[in-house]
């Protein structure tokens, strides 16, 4: 199985929130906003790394330089390992909301949506 892109996890995360209604749920509206900052920062973390590289050298006061790993690369690798979390969490929340609705619908009852208040006993 081929691993997606976050781009494409995140079309994917989006269709099936509309799928299943949760698009408008606080929870994943606020969480998948925060997955869309994680997706920008990886954008500019990468375009950093193209641009300078994979190693960076420091220069000390006696003019020493000592090689190492360019600070982006762990960052973009601490920012991927947080997206990917948040994408657990997004599908959490969609298969929670899923899961609500169908135990709402096995337990409806249409006396009782009459008797709450529900004058026309339906959903």
């Amino acid at each position: 199985m081929a691993k997606k892109s976050l781009n494409e996890q995140a079309v994917e995360i989006l269709r099936i929130a509309e799928e299943t209604g949760v698009q408008t749920n606080f929870f994943f509206v606020t969480t998948f906003k925060r997955y869309q900052v994680q997706l920008s920062n990886l954008g500019e973390l990468e375009k950093a790394i193209k641009e300078t590289g994979t190693l960076v050298t420091k220069e000390y006061v006696k003019g020493r330089a000592n090689i190492y790993v360019n600070p982006a690369v762990t960052e973009y690798n601490k920012t991927t390992d947080s997206a990917n979390r948040t994408v657990t969490t997004l599908m959490k929340i969609i298969k929670g909301f899923a899961k609500e609705d169908e135990e709402r619908d096995a337990d409806y009852d249409p006396l009782m949506a009459i008797i709450n208040g529900d004058s026309d006993g339906e959903e």
